[in-house]
């Protein structure tokens, strides 16, 4: 494909708004297209690029092309790759709610689910990184995988073993 062809699936501007919302925003909307469909994000936060092509990698997306907009801004074509995603059964989305609550509350649903489901728990707790490592170690909950969805939050792929 040539980029000079690239037709953007969905565009999302997130002009005027500060790291990490363009990323953020990205993502959510990746997260909802088919593989090899392309997002045009636009953006006038200098971090964007930095953080666009890292987390990008990090999760088998690619940016395909960046290009100045003629409205100002940074415009980023974005392809939806493989993905390391998993399909998670349950979801729990405890940001703002401080350790020990996201472990606790974890354990409360896993201990609902079945052994091989998966657990997607998405927090921004400062202690979440080391805290989740030691508690899947003694339980022997499954970390399947762990991503920076953005700074300082985190989805944490949980099996029930």
């Amino acid at each position: 494909m040539s980029t000079q062809d690239l037709h953007a699936n969905v565009q999302l501007d997130m002009r005027g708004l500060t790291c990490p919302a363009p990323l953020l925003g990205a993502k959510r909307v990746v997260d909802d297209l088919k593989k090899e469909q392309i997002l045009l994000l636009i953006s006038d936060c200098p971090g964007t690029r930095d953080d666009l092509f890292s987390w990008a990698e990090q999760t088998h997306n690619k940016v395909l092309k960046t290009e100045a907009m003629p409205d100002g801004g940074t415009g980023y074509y974005v392809m939806k790759g493989k993905g390391t995603s998993h399909q998670a059964n349950v979801i729990l989305d405890i940001r703002g709610v401080h350790c020990p609550g996201p472990i606790v509350e974890a354990k409360k649903l896993l201990n609902g689910m079945k052994t091989g489901e998966i657990l997607k728990l998405i927090s921004n707790c400062p202690g979440i990184r080391t805290d989740i490592v030691g508690w899947a170690e003694t339980t022997g909950v499954k970390i399947i995988s762990t991503v920076e969805a953005g700074a300082g939050d985190y989805e944490f792929f949980l099996q029930k073993g």
